[in-house]
């Protein structure tokens, strides 16, 4: 079985669980908060930053710091209890087929889930942006490119966190105790954004890009400009390393 077949065989199953709908329930409920306190947005001027601005790095920076995060943490593990609910990753495991390939395919479908959700998340944005704009009579529209372009900013800052997540889930077996270790490296992502080490934690990525966008909208606020040196390395080098351990041990527990 070839990879590409995987990865297919990877997306029927999840047809069948609620990852999906768990997404875009996270999805309205990030943005209704903001719809209800939309008249919030008119009193920023001490931040200097536009209403429309604001609504929607505001909604960004609740999806960074901890939504986008926890559906992430529990996509996963109802991703591995699909395999793991019915015996299936023993089944999968008895064929001929490499184990790393089969760990790859479902951190592609993983990958796959994360743009989904960004991209719901996208779309529940204007949805909320119209509909406030009708009860504010004001336009919290943004252009399309500007939105997407941070969308994307998001999704590529948020791999290394994934990969670090999908390590985790490979090692700790037990639902409960992924989720709870997965939520409490979410916790410490406001504090490490404020330190010179914040490229260390793969957690803060997000928040950090966030944060760091919503400063440059801001007139009276500093932007602390991401260092590509020693970021990027730093990234890629976490996330190979993450990858590659997730492949050595990928079904080691289970062959036991």
């Amino acid at each position: 079985m070839n990879f590409l077949s995987l990865v297919c065989v990877e997306f029927k199953k999840i047809r069948r669980s609620k990852i999906i709908l768990i997404m875009f329930i996270a999805a309205v409920i990030l943005w209704i908060p903001s719809i209800v306190n939309a008249r919030l947005n008119f009193k920023m001027d001490d931040v200097g930053i536009s209403p429309e601005n604001n609504y929607m790095i505001q909604g960004f920076l609740g999806m960074a710091w901890f939504m986008f995060p926890a559906s992430m943490i529990v996509g996963i593990v109802l991703l591995n209890q699909t395999e793991r609910g019915n015996r299936g990753i023993i089944k999968m495991l008895s064929l001929p087929v490499s184990t790393v390939k089969l760990c790859l395919a479902k951190f592609t479908v993983l990958l796959s889930l994360a743009a989904f959700q960004v991209l719901i998340l996208t779309i529940m944005y204007y949805a909320s942006a119209a509909i406030t704009s009708r009860i504010q009579d004001y336009n919290f529209i943004l252009p399309p490119l500007f939105v997407f372009k941070e969308a994307g900013l998001f999704f590529l800052a948020a791999i290394p966190m994934i990969a670090v997540f999908w390590l985790l889930s490979v090692f700790i077996q037990t639902p409960v105790f992924s989720i709870g270790t997965g939520f409490a490296s979410i916790v410490p992502s406001v504090l490490m954004i404020n330190t010179k080490i914040w490229f260390a934690y793969p957690m803060s990525y997000p928040l950090f890009i966030i944060t760091y966008e919503y400063g440059k909208l801001a007139d009276n606020m500093e932007a602390s400009q991401p260092k590509l040196i020693p970021w990027i390395p730093v990234a890629a080098g976490i996330t190979f390393v993450c990858i590659i351990i997730s492949c050595l041990c990928f079904g080691q527990a289970e062959r036991k």
